[in-house]
């Protein structure tokens, strides 16, 4: 239960386009995280989905039927917003039962259903505070809660955590993640924040500028960036981006390192090289050198910050314990299996399989 097809929808905002004939198909039990910059799209795709939105064209199938041109009450599905939406003069059981209540179930089976969503999410002795008395991470999963009660086929979160400071944002994606685990239940989920992606999603969604410019597991997308702006966007610190230039069989790079490419095109160029700060080292030698301009300690290793001669800014890493002081020369290699390659138009060139 729970699958969800997109078919080539599209939605528009007056003259403004929001997104253009974009198909997916998340199957049942998937959590898929809708993941891109603000503006992208992912909220308004989300609210299509839940039928918030209408769809100006294209279609909406949910467990094999068309449902794009149906209520939201009727598609049987949960959102949870961003903000918590609990009426502050009931109870928590009251608030995750009023939808219940709405659409005239027995009293025992609401009780029995709050019950049982309360011990999932560990919230018994809650049951009869009101949500003035409980914190941020209580509300959410009381609103968290009030979607369960429904049994529905998909729950869908709109940035979910964003109004929770930053420890109780971890233990709660935690728990959405057990939570998951526990019901087995197709899962929407959007966010900007690509480490709420990375660490709750089956598959990544990355949305940008009205369409989808990449959808796979969180280390596909990571590893395998089909775009600049996917590489960009996954990844903290970001992606380093060098320009690069033919040079013989090989490519040339800032400051006049040269580097050997197995599967580079044989065209001129100009094309960009792609490096992750985590496979940029400190190395007695390498194809890139620079001065530290900053140093930032964060225990378990080193971020060094280093202006090539060219001018070029990159982020390296070292170890924690990293003896490198701003102002030093510093030397930089990489395995050339690491490296991505852009072209002109921001695509990623598949090295392997094209002749050097």
């Amino acid at each position: 239960m729970g699958a969800i097809t997109l078919d080539r929808v599209s939605k528009r905002f007056g003259q403004v386009e929001v997104i253009r004939e974009l198909s997916l198909d998340i199957g049942a039990g998937e959590f898929v995280v809708f993941l891109g910059p603000s503006g992208s799209g992912k909220t308004t795709l989300l609210r299509m989905i839940a039928g918030l939105e209408s769809i100006d064209a294209g279609t909406l199938t949910i467990d094999g039927q068309r449902s794009e041109k149906l209520a939201p009450g009727q598609r049987n599905l949960a959102m949870v917003f961003q903000n918590y939406a609990l009426y502050p003069h009931m109870t928590v059981a009251q608030n995750m039962g009023f939808g219940l209540r709405n659409i005239g179930l027995p009293a025992s089976t609401i009780e029995a259903r709050v019950r049982e969503a309360a011990r999932m999410l560990e919230m018994e002795r809650l049951l009869d505070r009101r949500p003035a008395a409980l914190s941020g991470g209580q509300r959410q999963r009381v609103a968290i809660g009030r979607a369960i009660v429904k049994e529905p086929k998909a729950f869908l979160f709109d940035e979910p955590l964003s109004n929770l400071d930053a420890a109780l944002r971890v233990r709660t994606r935690v728990e959405l993640a057990e939570l998951h685990q526990r019901l087995g239940a197709t899962m929407i989920y959007v966010t900007h924040d690509q480490t709420e992606a990375m660490t709750l999603a089956d598959r990544i969604v990355i949305l940008n500028n009205c369409r989808i410019e990449q959808v796979g597991s969180p280390m596909e997308v990571y590893a395998r960036p089909a775009s600049r702006f996917v590489a960009s966007f996954i990844g903290s610190p970001a992606m380093n981006f060098l320009p690069v230039t033919r040079e013989g069989e090989g490519l040339k790079l800032p400051g006049g390192g040269a580097l050997s490419l197995p599967g580079a095109p044989s065209g001129s160029g100009p094309w960009e090289l792609g490096i992750r700060p985590e496979e940029l080292r400190v190395a007695p030698s390498g194809p890139l050198r620079g001065s530290a301009t900053v140093i930032e300690r964060l225990g378990d290793r080193t971020l060094l910050h280093v202006r090539l001669a060219d001018g070029t800014q990159v982020v390296a890493q070292d170890s924690g314990k990293s003896g490198v002081k701003v102002g030093d020369t510093v030397t930089l290699a990489f395995e050339t299996a690491e490296a991505h390659l852009f072209d002109a138009t921001g695509r990623a060139v598949p090295l392997m399989d094209m002749a050097a």
